[in-house]
């Protein structure tokens, strides 16, 4: 089954009990259709329950008569839910495919989707997406990853979402055919989910297959690239960290300038560099697919400016949280990945690299050879610490490196004061673990906020 109309009736089964499942389970409900709740939280199922949805903890295969199944970005195609219900031919949706159906059927006309996706950069340029789009007087929302969830968005009758949306996410949608979207990047991640980078970068294509009105393209990015070219775009945009050719965005004059959507083919002057915030090329690359994204729906050049001087970034990207005896630290816990890590230790002269975590299957070799210049030491901690150290002694066999053991509360004390050694004035003591947090923490946040806590207790000044 699909769309909106069939929904009333319908006997849907939903798979995750958390944000996105709870919020596709009250909007089902509202729609007419039974709807069951899946999880193997019971304190989640228990709070659906008290709200009077129907619950049923760890379904491993769908129930007779079910018709539809509404999956939580988080569950693996491979589950035993799902595979069961692909070999009964009922179908499989995510809350965003949900989303989409919903808003096709609104009264007053569907909004404008501009969707980001994209291994870095997604929560950035969405936010300063939305904060052009603000600027320029639009009723829009940021939602999907950050923000509301999409299907909230929806019900609220926004008129333009710039939505945030996952490889999951992507993998679960079908039909979704945005106003406008672009993939910033695709480099190795989530590979244990997805099973391979093909299926991983497929994923990130989804938003240029289904006939996207514009697909604004990484020219400076192999992968983003090759997407586009096997999509079913309408318009094709592209933009660049170089001089921008006719029908690009790009830099020059050390402005952001637009060559695509202004009436002058010389290009129109959108904002200087010096207002992109946090600072860094892969930064001004974000600044620039957000303003192609704007600029794909009207929103002239002075709001572009604008938006961007009163975007506030999110937190734990590069955020200055400490500095001693001449060393600043940064902390980057949002650099999940080596292509976040990368960017990060490139935005630095001299660093002590604080690294480690859960690799999710990616290689660092090439994060690590790409990098080791602006190393000057590094200290490792969490799951998969020996593989980055494997890596370090293979392309920077005299850099000083520290390894702490990661089963204690006190380990990143541990990290910082061992960083703190090996730094002297003039270095940065980098938070950048090219991996995921939950082996020690319960997100990136924790972790970034657990390192700034050992700065303090090192230097005695939060923030300086």
């Amino acid at each position: 089954m699909g769309g909106a109309d069939r929904l009333a009736g319908a006997r849907v089964v939903v798979a995750g009990a958390r944000v996105a499942g709870s919020s596709a389970a009250r909007v089902l409900l509202e729609r007419g259709a039974s709807v069951t709740v899946t999880d193997s939280s019971p304190e989640l199922l228990d709070t659906l329950r008290v709200s009077g949805i129907a619950v049923a903890p760890d379904l491993t295969a769908p129930p007779e008569g079910t018709d539809l199944i509404v999956t939580s970005p988080g569950w693996r195609p491979d589950v035993p839910l799902l595979l069961a219900a692909r070999r009964a031919g009922i179908d499989v949706v995510g809350d965003v495919e949900l989303a989409w159906w919903l808003d096709q059927v609104r009264p007053d006309g569907p909004a404008d989707w501009l969707v980001v996706t994209g291994t870095n950069g997604k929560t950035t340029t969405v936010g300063m997406l939305e904060s052009m789009l603000r600027t320029a007087g639009l009723d829009a929302m940021a939602c999907g990853n950050v923000g509301l969830p999409v299907l909230d968005a929806v019900r609220a009758g926004h008129s333009v979402l710039a939505v945030e949306l996952s490889s999951f996410q992507l993998h679960w949608s079908s039909s979704l055919a945005p106003r406008a979207a672009a993939v910033l990047n695709v480099s190795a991640d989530h590979l244990d989910w997805h099973g391979s980078m093909t299926a991983y970068a497929a994923a990130k294509g989804t938003v240029y297959a289904a006939g996207t009105g514009t697909a604004v393209i990484n020219a400076d990015d192999e992968w983003s690239v090759r997407l586009a070219e096997s999509g079913a775009a309408h318009r094709s945009v592209e933009f660049t960290l170089g001089p921008p050719e006719p029908g690009m965005l790009g830099v020059a004059r050390d402005s952001l300038v637009d060559r695509a959507f202004g009436p002058d083919s010389a290009g129109v002057v959108l904002a200087p560099i010096v207002d992109v915030a946090p600072p860094g090329p892969h930064n001004v690359s974000n600044a620039l697919a957000a303003a192609a994204l704007a600029r794909s729906v009207g929103v002239p050049a002075m709001a572009v400016d604008a938006g961007l001087r009163s975007f506030t970034p999110g937190g734990h990207r590069s955020i200055p949280v400490g500095e001693h005896r001449g060393v600043r630290y940064v902390d980057d816990s949002k650099a999940t990945n080596p292509h976040a890590a990368r960017a990060a230790l490139l935005a630095h002269q001299r660093v002590i690299w604080v690294a480690g975590g859960l690799l999710k299957g990616a290689d660092v070799d090439e994060l690590v050879a790409g990098t080791v210049d602006r190393m000057a030491g590094a200290v490792l901690l969490g799951a998969d610490r020996a593989v980055i150290a494997d890596a370090l002694a293979r392309h920077a066999p005299d850099l000083p490196v520290r390894v702490v053991d990661s089963g204690h509360d006190g380990a990143m004390k541990e990290v910082v004061a061992a960083a703190a050694d090996l730094a002297r004035a003039g270095d940065v003591v980098l938070l950048a673990p090219a991996a995921a947090s939950m082996d020690m923490f319960t997100d990136y946040a924790q972790r970034g906020r657990s390192f700034a806590a050992a700065v303090v207790a090192l230097t005695g000044e939060p923030g300086r």
